[in-house]
C-alpha cells in the first residue's frame, strides 16, 4: 500500500501581470522527474560527493514552457529513505528562494501565517520500497524559466562487503544536456568500483569511470539519440536506478580513524575471521493473513537460509497463529537430517487464525535461556531470534507496550532480536522498537515477487557474526560527544562506525583501542590518526565533501537520538532528546521529523515549507523511529500572489551540544602489552632494510637496518655460562623449511621457511627467512607470521591481521602482541616466549626483500626433549676457546674452539642486535663458525629440513 503524506508548503510570486503559483492536486498518476506538455527540459544534472562513505547529493533541473499557455510543472525527485535533505532552491524567471531547516513548530507558525493570508501551496513527498520521493509542481505562464535545485546528504551503509550509492532516473523525456557525475575519494584507497546496470543495456557505452588509487568519477551522459526508446521515438529510455557500488582498502582489522575539521570518524570493519557458532531461533507468522504469496516466499525464502545453517549452529523454528507450535522444543544442530527435516515441517505450514506474537516470543526466549543453562551452546556464540511477521497482534496479549515490556524482561544481554515486517499491515513501528531494545534491527519486506530475495539478503547480513562485544575507546580528554562505541555484534561484511569531536592538544595524533570477543579468543586492536593529514589532503581534492567528518557526526548522532526518542521512558526524556535533536538538525541543516526546511523570498513573505514523511501504519521515517510526523494532508489551493523584490536569506543556527548516552560496560582504561625478557638472538640482516619501530614495549625499542652483514640468515647463540656469543650461518635453500626448535615434551614447534633474494648478488643468492610458525600442540594453535599478516590457527578457526596495526589477541594459554610494522610476540603460559620482528625494505629495490628475524628469550622453560636449531642449546654445550691468532683480516682474530668433541677453526666477528638501537643496530661480538655451523650444531645442517609449518624434528 502507498499512501502521499501532504507535507506544507507556502510560496508565490507575481511579476509584471505574469503569475506562477504553487498547487497540491493530490496523487499524481506521473512518476517522473519533470512533468508538464509543451516544456523544454534543459538540462537535468546530477551530481554526488562521497568523502570517506558520506555523501552529499545534488540534483538540478532547468526546464523552459513553451507552451503558448500557463501550465503546471513539476520537479519530483526520489532519495534515499536514510537521507537527509539538507536544501531546495528554486529559480523562477529570475526570483529566487532559498531554503534553511527550522525547528517544525517554527517553520509551521511561518506556514500558518501565510496561509492566514491565503499564500499556501505544498510539497509531497511519498515512500516507496528503498525511497522517498520529494514533488513540488509550480504553474507557470508562457516563455518561464524555472531552475530547480535539490540538495540531500546521507552516510554510506556497508552490506555484504561493499557501500551502495542509488540514484533514481526518471527524466520523463529527452534532455539535451542530461548527466550523472559521481564523485568518490577514499583517503585509504579504493578497492573497487562495480556498475550494476539497471538502466538497460543500451546504455552500457554511456558509463564511464575513471579510478586512480583513492578517487573514482563515474560519469553517465547519454546522447540525445542514446536517451531515445527507439531510433524515432521522442520517449526517453532513462527509467532506472543508476547504482554505484564500491569497497575501500583495509590495511589492518583495527580500522580505519580519520580526523577532520575538529572531527572524528572511526571505521571498523574487520576481516579474515572465522566466523562465530549461531543459536536461531525462527518465529513465524502463519496467521491466515500470510496466505497465498507472503507464505510461499517466506517458505521459500526459510529454504535457502535453512541450507546456509552449518554443524556448529543450533536452530529451531516456532510457528504461530492464534496457537504457537514448535518444531523442536529444544535447539538442535544444523545438521544435514535436521535441516532436512525442518524444511518439510515449513513446506507443510498452512496459513490461518489470528496472530499471537507475544507468546510466540516468550516461548523463543526461553529456548535460548534453556539451552544456555544446560550448557548445550558454546558461551562465545551467538544467540537470536529472527521474528517475521505481517500483521499486528490478534490473539492473547495484544498490547504492544506490553509486549514490548514483556519481551525486554526476559531477553538475556546475549540474545538479541530481529523483527521482519511484511507489508505494510503490520505495525512497523513497534516491530523497529522491539528489535531496537533487543540489541537487534528492523527491516520492512515488501509483499511482492521479490520477498523471498528480500528475506534471504536479509538472513545474509546476519548469518556470520565475527565478533562480540566490541567496544572502541579513545584515551580520556581526547574526544568528546562520542557516538555509539559500545556495539553487542559484527557482522561479516558490515561496517561499525563512531564518530566524535577532537578535543585541543598538545600532540597531533589521535589514537584508539578496540575490544572484541572473537571466536576462542578476545582481541584489542590499535589504531592511529594525524589529526592535520587528512584535512591538508583534501585540500588537494577538487570534487571532494570537506565537511564530510563535521556532518556525518551530526548525521550519526541524529539517527541515534531518533532511536533514543522512540524508546524513551518517560515524557520528561522524550522532551530532552527532542531538543537535542532539534538544535542539531537546525545546525547542520538536515531535515528530519522535527525539523522542516523553509524556502523563503525576502521579507519571508513567500514560503514553502517541507517536514520528513510519515511511514505508512506507524513508524515515522523508516529505518529511524520516532515521531514529529506533519499531518495527513493539504487541501488544495490555487492562489495568485504578488512578486516581492528578491533577496538571499540564511538562517544561522545556535551551536549546540549533544550528551554522550549512558555508559554501560566497564572496560580498562588503558592496554598494556609486552614485558621484559632477556633474548638468545636469531637474526638475519639485509643492507637496505628501512627503519622499523618497537614501541610501547619494553622488549625492543626501534629496530633499524641500515647496512650489509652477511647474505644468508645468520645465527647468535648466548652461551651464559661461557660467557660468549657464537655465530654461524645456514646456506640453504629458498623454500626450505627449517626446525628452529622442536619440543615433543612440551608440544612446540617453531621452523621457518626461507625466500630468496629477487636476484643474485655478488655470485650468491641470499636467503633470508618469510615465514615463521609458532605451533603449540596441545592447544592445537599455531601462529604463522609472514612478511604480509600474521595468521591464527586452531583447527577449526583461522584469524588473520596484518601488519598495519597494533593488537593483542588472547586464546586459551596463548597471547600475542602484534606491534605495527614493526615486530610480533607470541607468549605460551607465560614460560615460554618469541619475538618475530619485520624487515622492511625499499620496494623498488633491485636485490633485496622484506624478511622476519626472530628473538628467543633465554629463561623458555623447555622440556628435556627440546631441540631444533636453537633448541639445542637450551642445554649449554661445554666449549673452549683458545690460541687465539691474528687471521688475514686483522680485525678479524681467529681461535680454535673445542665443542662437543669436535676441534673447530672459528673467526672473531660480529653481528647485529636491533632490538635497542634506533638506526643502526647493536654490536653483538662473537666466534664465527663456518660451514653452516658444522662441528657446533647436532649432525648436518640439512638434518633439520622439516616438510611443513607445523612439523616436529625427528629423532638425530
Amino acid at each position: 500500500m502507498r499512501r502521499l503524506l501532504l507535507l506544507l508548503l507556502g510560496l508565490l510570486v507575481l511579476q509584471q501581470g505574469r503569475c506562477f503559483e504553487f498547487v497540491i492536486d493530490g496523487e499524481w498518476e506521473e512518476e517522473t522527474a519533470i512533468r508538464g506538455d509543451d516544456i523544454t527540459v534543459k538540462s537535468y544534472k546530477v551530481e554526488s560527493r562521497i568523502t570517506s562513505r558520506f555523501a552529499h547529493t545534488t540534483v538540478r533541473s532547468s526546464v523552459i514552457n513553451t507552451g503558448s499557455k500557463a501550465q503546471s510543472i513539476g520537479f519530483n525527485v526520489q532519495i534515499p529513505k536514510r537521507a537527509f535533505i539538507t536544501n531546495f532552491t528554486m529559480n523562477v524567471n529570475g526570483i529566487i528562494f532559498i531554503g534553511s531547516v527550522k525547528e517544525k513548530t517554527v517553520a509551521r507558525n511561518l506556514y500558518a501565517q501565510a496561509r492566514a493570508r491565503g499564500k499556501a501551496a505544498g510539497i509531497v513527498r511519498a515512500n516507496s520500497q528503498d525511497m522517498e520521493t520529494f514533488k513540488t509542481e509550480v504553474h507557470v505562464p508562457p516563455g518561464s524559466n524555472i531552475e530547480f535545485e535539490l540538495h540531500y546528504q546521507e552516510m554510506m551503509h556497508r552490506k555484504l562487503n561493499f557501500y551502495e550509492h542509488s540514484l533514481y532516473l526518471q527524466p520523463g523525456r529527452l534532455v539535451p544536456q542530461f548527466q550523472v557525475d559521481v564523485y568518490i575519494f577514499e583517503p585509504k584507497g579504493i578497492l573497487m568500483v562495480d556498475l550494476p546496470n539497471y538502466l538497460g543495456a543500451q546504455f552500457t557505452e554511456s558509463i564511464k569511470i575513471t579510478q586512480t588509487k583513492d578517487k573514482a568519477h563515474i560519469v553517465f551522459k547519454p546522447s540525445l539519440q542514446q536517451q531515445r526508446k527507439c531510433e524515432n521515438c521522442t520517449g526517453s529510455a532513462i527509467d532506472g536506478v543508476f547504482t554505484v557500488r564500491y569497497d575501500v582498502n583495509r590495511d589492518s582489522n583495527a580500522g580505519e580513524l580519520q580526523v577532520s575539521d575538529g572531527h572524528f570518524v572511526q571505521f571498523f570493519a574487520p576481516s579474515n575471521l572465522s566466523p562465530l557458532s549461531k543459536n536461531i531461533v525462527f518465529v513465524i507468522d502463519v496467521s491466515g493473513s500470510m496466505w497465498g504469496v507472503k507464505m510461499k516466499q517466506t517458505v521459500e525464502a526459510m529454504q535457502a537460509i535453512l541450507d546456509d545453517l552449518t554443524i556448529d549452529d543450533h536452530f529451531s523454528i516456532i510457528d504461530f497463529n492464534h496457537n504457537v507450535r514448535c518444531w523442536s522444543e529444544e535447539l538442535v544442530p544444523g545438521s544435514s537430517i535436521q535441516i532436512e527435516d525442518a524444511k518439510r515441517y515449513i513446506q507443510n505450514i498452512k496459513p490461518n487464525g489470528g496472530t499471537n506474537i507475544n507468546e510466540a516470543l516468550m516461548r523463543a526466549v526461553q529456548m535460548l535461556i534453556k539451552a544456555a543453562n544446560q550448557g548445550l551452546i558454546d558461551p562465545r556464540s551467538v544467540s537470536m531470534i529472527i521474528l517475521v511477521s505481517d500483521g499486528d497482534p490478534t490473539v492473547g496479549e495484544i498490547k504492544l507496550s506490553t509486549i514490548q515490556k514483556n519481551v525486554k524482561r526476559v531477553m538475556r544481554e546475549e540474545f538479541s532480536l530481529f523483527s521482519l515486517g511484511i507489508g505494510f499491515d503490520v505495525d512497523y513501528d513497534f516491530l523497529e522498537r522491539i528489535a531496537m531494545e533487543n540489541r537487534g534491527i528492523a527491516q520492512r519486506i515488501y509483499a511482492n515477487h521479490d520477498a523471498a530475495e528480500q528475506l534471504r539478503t536479509f538472513y545474509s547480513q546476519v548469518s556470520s557474526p565475527l565478533l562480540r562485544r566490541i567496544t572502541i575507546q579513545f584515551p580520556d580528554d581526547s574526544v568528546s560527544d562520542v557516538t555509539q562505541n559500545r556495539f553487542d555484534k559484527y557482522f561479516s561484511g558490515s561496517e561499525l562506525v563512531v564518530a566524535g569531536k577532537v578535543l585541543p592538544s598538545n600532540s597531533n595524533i589521535l589514537t584508539s583501542y578496540t575490544t572484541a570477543s572473537a571466536s576462542r579468543m578476545d582481541i584489542t586492536l590499535e589504531t592511529e590518526a594525524d589529526t592535520t593529514e587528512l584535512d591538508t589532503e583534501l585540500t588537494k581534492q577538487e570534487h571532494s565533501f570537506h565537511g564530510f567528518a563535521r556532518q556525518m557526526w551530526a548525521y550519526i548522532t541524529i539517527k541515534q537520538l531518533i532511536s533514543e526518542r522512540s524508546l524513551a521512558p518517560t515524557a520528561a526524556k522524550k522532551r530532552k532528546i527532542t531538543q537535542r535533536i532539534m538544535a542539531l538538525a537546525v545546525e547542520h541543516q538536515f531535515v528530519t521529523p522535527l525539523t522542516a526546511l523553509l524556502v523563503e523570498s525576502e521579507g519571508g513573505t513567500e514560503r514553502l515549507l517541507a517536514d520528513s514523511p510519515k511511514d505508512p501504519k506507524h513508524g515515522c521515517c523508516s529505518g529511524i523511529g520516532g515521531g514529529g510526523g506533519s499531518p495527513n494532508g493539504i487541501a488544495p489551493v490555487r492562489v495568485v500572489y504578488q512578486p516581492p523584490p528578491w533577496v538571499q536569506m540564511t538562517t544561522t543556527a545556535p551551536p549546540s551540544q549533544v550528551e554522550k548516552g549512558p555508559e554501560e560496560w566497564t572496560l580498562p582504561q588503558q592496554v598494556t602489552l609486552g614485558k621484559t625478557h632477556t633474548y638468545i638472538l636469531y637474526n638475519h640482516e639485509n643492507s637496505s632494510s628501512c627503519s622499523v619501530k618497537c614501541e610501547r614495549d619494553s622488549m625492543c625499542n626501534q629496530f633499524s637496518v641500515s647496512h650489509s652483514v652477511d647474505n644468508d640468515p645468520h645465527f647468535i647463540v648466548h652461551l651464559p655460562r661461557s660467557n660468549m656469543d657464537v655465530c654461524f650461518n645456514i646456506d640453504s635453500k629458498p623454500g626450505n623449511i627449517l626446525n628452529l626448535v622442536s619440543d615433543s615434551g612440551t608440544g612446540l614447534v617453531v621452523n621457518g621457511q626461507l625466500i630468496s633474494a629477487k636476484k643474485m648478488h655478488r655470485n650468491k643468492l641470499n636467503t633470508y627467512f618469510g615465514t615463521i610458525s609458532i605451533y603449540y600442540q596441545p592447544d592445537g594453535v599455531s601462529v604463522t607470521v609472514s612478511t604480509e599478516s600474521i595468521i591464527m590457527t586452531d583447527g577449526r578457526n583461522n584469524h588473520s591481521f596484518t601488519w598495519g596495526s597494533t593488537a593483542e589477541i588472547t586464546q586459551d594459554g596463548m597471547r600475542i602482541s602484534i606491534r605495527k610494522n614493526s615486530h610480533v610476540s607470541v607468549i605460551i603460559n607465560d614460560n615460554i616466549q618469541v619475538m618475530v620482528l619485520l624487515h622492511r625494505v625499499w620496494k623498488k629495490h633491485p636485490v633485496s626483500v622484506d624478511f622476519l628475524g626472530i628473538y628467543m628469550a633465554d629463561n623458555n622453560q623447555y622440556s628435556p626433549l627440546v631441540h631444533g636449531l636453537i633448541g639445542q642449546f637450551s642445554r649449554e654445550p661445554d666449549v673452549r676457546v683458545f690460541d687465539v691468532h691474528e687471521g688475514v683480516d686483522p680485525l678479524k682474530k681467529q681461535a680454535t674452539m673445542e665443542v662437543k668433541g669436535n676441534t673447530l677453526q672459528v673467526t672473531r666477528g660480529w653481528q647485529k642486535d636491533y632490538r635497542h638501537d634506533k638506526k643502526r643496530g647493536s654490536n653483538v661480538y662473537c666466534w664465527f663458525i663456518h660451514n653452516s655451523g658444522k662441528g657446533f650444531i647436532d649432525g648436518h645442517y640439512t638434518d633439520y629440513i622439516v616438510p611443513n609449518l607445523n612439523s616436529f624434528l625427528r629423532m638425530l
